[in-house]
């Protein structure tokens, strides 16, 4: 119940007492009813994805596009098997063998209950659905819906022109969105969410449930330096896609660590600025065996405790 509420309440069930039966109320049960009050705001607000999914400060595991080549169960195996508990599931994956089905927020209640059921099978927890498009207000509303039913804690989209939509939705659904950002440059004006600039002046005055999804791998793409693209969005990261690249602009992705990418100052700019969503390894390359790389990413961040 909304505090304001919860004491106006109070106070019309009690306006007819006398000042002997007020005075009766012992501080005890005041102090009792103020924290129940506080406890059921804390409630709402809490963070879905559980503290005992930590590892070394960090919810870390992987983004289902790394096992594109597999099923969705196949992702939620790979990703344990690596040595992460947390999964980015993503549109247009097949969920599962001899089966039809594919991932999307129109996807069947039976077949959400399955999904949910290998997860718990699994040991594996759901955290993000994403990058998925959005071209109106009631196209958000089923995604954000879809999100709230998987227990999600964020959904991951590039359609900013929704801002208003996703706002209010996040508001009531308690879901975070991120904006997320593949490689681009001034050359295509059209394309602009991989400028965190651009990013941060979308979600600037919006609510903070409304931030950023920070690909350190794409802004190396778009010759960005991904610890100071952290910074110009300090406080309003959502999510994070861990990539390295083998050099700026259009290259290869090389396992973590390796590359261009300053993977330690980057997790470093994170725990200064209190960062407390999920990181998600998109190895996006060794499409038939990367289980390697995946699991030397989940490693090198378990490396650098938060």
């Amino acid at each position: 119940m909304d505090r304001t509420k919860f004491m106006e309440n109070f106070g019309t069930q009690n306006k007819d007492a006398n000042a002997t039966n007020i005075n009766t109320i012992s501080m005890k049960s005041i102090l009792t009813l103020a924290i129940l009050a506080t406890a059921a705001v804390s409630t709402l607000l809490a963070d879905p994805i559980p503290e005992s999914l930590r590892q070394n400060g960090w919810f870390i595991g992987a983004q289902a596009y790394t096992f594109k080549e597999f099923t969705t169960f196949d992702a939620i195996a790979k990703t344990k098997e690596a040595g992460g508990n947390i999964v980015e599931i993503y549109p247009g994956q097949k969920m599962k063998t001899d089966s039809d089905v594919k991932i999307h927020h129109t996807m069947a209640e039976e077949s959400i209950v399955e999904l949910l059921a290998e997860c718990e099978r699994q040991g594996i927890r759901l955290v993000n659905y994403g990058v998925v498009g959005a071209n109106n207000a009631d196209e958000v509303n089923k995604i954000m819906a879809f999100a709230k039913r998987l227990g999600l804690y964020a959904v991951c989209t590039e359609s900013t022109e929704q801002i208003v939509a996703w706002e209010k939705a996040a508001i009531e659904t308690d879901v975070k969105v991120a904006f997320h950002e593949h490689g681009g440059s001034m050359s295509n004006p059209k394309y602009k969410v991989w400028n965190p600039l651009y990013i941060r002046g979308v979600v600037e005055s919006r609510d903070e449930r409304v931030g950023a999804c920070a690909d350190l791998g794409h802004w190396c793409t778009s010759n960005l330096k991904p610890v100071e693209c952290l910074r110009i969005l300090d406080g309003r990261i959502v999510s994070c896609h861990l990539k390295d690249k083998a050099s700026f602009g259009q290259a290869e992705v090389v396992t973590v660590g390796t590359g261009v990418v300053d993977v330690k100052a980057c997790l470093e700019e994170l725990k200064k600025q209190k960062f407390d969503g999920h990181i998600s390894v998109e190895h996006e390359n060794h499409w038939n065996d990367s289980v390697p790389h995946v699991k030397a990413a989940i490693d090198y961040v378990r490396a650098n405790p938060k």
